[in-house]
């Protein structure tokens, strides 16, 4: 029987892709990954209350040296930056999406997965080159031959951008009260940062105000 694994980090589109395909492709496994970002204690407690929800494993995977070859501000000490970014260099993680998804072709291969699933979109391939239809065929074609099973790599928001995500999510009754799509690691969404932002940007598109106010509880943040 087919069985699969998701890269989950809790945010909005690992949720929405696991609420989409969870049962296509019988996704039992979810991989978080630590890499000492500072949202990681966040990003952690959502993927376990998501992977409870839809009953599958959950597993974290320590990628401690990760952090020391990146000047990313997401685990260094520069202040991450407030709003939609005109390019990826100050959260940029080298190969990150590569090296995950390494990892889990490994655990595919040696554990019998036939699937890999990832929330690469659209939206954020515009400025993320791994997460374009591009670099999933490629890392498809790599599986042939590094591995034996030939797992196989899916995206099923590639072709969505933010708003699409959230009117499927809505659409779908996806449990976006579970999300965590902040860089930050405070007790609740930071509202400023690109990731907020472009969450909430969505949300608001799609005049779902009610998960505005349910994520993004500060109104100066709301109004800013």
């Amino acid at each position: 029987m087919t069985k699969s694994i998701i890269l989950l980090s809790g945010g909005l589109d690992s949720l929405v892709s696991l609420a989409l395909v969870k049962e296509k492709y019988n996704i039992s496994l979810a991989l978080t990954f630590d890499y000492g970002q500072k949202s990681v204690k966040q990003e952690v407690k959502a993927c376990q209350k998501i992977c409870r929800y839809y009953k599958i494993e959950h597993k974290i995977i320590k990628l401690n040296w990760l952090k020391e070859i990146t000047h990313t501000a997401l685990v260094n000490s520069s202040p991450i930056p407030e709003g939609i970014q005109k390019n990826s260099n100050s959260v940029w993680v080298p190969n990150r999406n590569g090296l995950f998804l390494n990892i889990a072709a490994s655990l595919a291969d040696g554990e019998g997965f036939d699937y890999i699933v990832i929330g690469a979109n659209k939206e954020e391939a515009q400025i993320f080159p791994d997460n374009t239809g591009v670099f999933i065929d490629k890392i498809n074609a790599e599986f042939k031959y590094s591995t034996k099973r030939k797992p196989k790599v899916v995206a099923p928001l590639i072709n969505f951008n933010k708003n699409d995500i959230v009117k499927q999510a809505i659409q779908c009754l996806v449990p976006l009260e579970l999300v965590w799509s902040c860089y930050g690691g405070a007790e609740k969404h930071c509202g400023l940062c690109e990731s907020c932002t472009r969450f909430k940007n969505a949300l608001t598109a799609n005049n779902d105000t009610k998960y505005i106010n349910l994520i993004f509880q500060d109104e100066d943040v709301i109004n800013r």
